[in-house]
């Protein structure tokens, strides 16, 4: 009967204990390191003339917290070696920031630093159809995306609550900066490691990346203020000849 009793007791100690541990809550997730990324020179310009600057380091931030870890690989290193010669040899946080500054140097080429831009191409060589809205393709946002773009790349776009808000409302979901950004780090993760293309190419999804283009100019002038941890030894002329030499189709 004693013997009984203490088993008893036993199982209950042991199923309280197993509660109390099971109430614990896991660990929160380590945050990587991030640095402010510089500012481009059409985000300095917007500064100096007191002209709204749309861009945030807020976006720098969460583009740095939610790079896919394959862009600070040795893969990334080589695509980015035009521009950021010492990527291998950079922190992490540092290639993060430059990461940050990357981007937003896209958008500034793209859509002049303002989430809200939307244009549609009306030449018949590049007017497309988009497949999800049905109707003529339009890029949208910092980085100029389509609807399309969400079912190809997998990104947080919603047609369906966006057509009934205006163009140019900032609720629409691929108007929402970390939406539009986010799914620009996919594109870039797919074209640099997936398909294992530089950055420069001409095969890029933006025209912007791709040498010899009007906007890919505008695109060399906002990289002017890459982080000084890239190795700013290498003369900017010089990284704007060498990106052109290698660029790929």
């Amino acid at each position: 009967m004693l013997y009984r009793a203490g088993s008893v007791l036993l199982t209950i100690v042991l199923s309280v204990t197993g509660c109390k541990q099971s109430q614990t809550p896991p660990p929160a997730p380590i945050q990587p390191a991030v640095k402010p990324a510089p500012a481009t020179p059409l985000s300095e310009k917007k500064d100096e003339l007191g002209t709204e600057n749309a861009w945030t380091q807020v976006w720098d931030t969460f583009i740095e917290k939610n790079l896919p870890p394959e862009m600070l690989s040795a893969k990334a290193a080589k695509a980015v070696e035009s521009y950021c010669p010492a990527f291998s040899a950079a922190s992490e946080a540092d290639k993060r920031a430059f990461w940050a500054y990357t981007i937003q140097a896209m958008a500034a080429a793209e859509a002049g630093l303002k989430p809200e831009a939307t244009a549609q191409h009306t030449q018949p060589a590049v007017a497309k159809t988009d497949k999800i809205t049905r109707r003529p393709m339009r890029q949208e946002g910092l980085l100029q995306l389509s609807y399309q773009d969400g079912e190809t790349y997998g990104c947080n776009f919603d047609w369906q609550a966006d057509s009934r808000l205006g163009l140019k409302d900032p609720a629409r979901t691929i108007l929402q900066p970390e939406r539009n950004l986010a799914c620009g780090m996919r594109i870039l993760k797919t074209q640099i490691i997936d398909h294992d293309k530089p950055l420069l190419s001409r095969s890029s999804y933006w025209s912007t990346l791709q040498p010899g283009t009007q906007s890919y100019h505008v695109f060399a002038k906002q990289m002017a203020n890459v982080p000084p941890s890239c190795g700013k030894q290498i003369a900017k002329s010089a990284v704007r000849r060498k990106a052109t030499r290698r660029a790929q189709p």
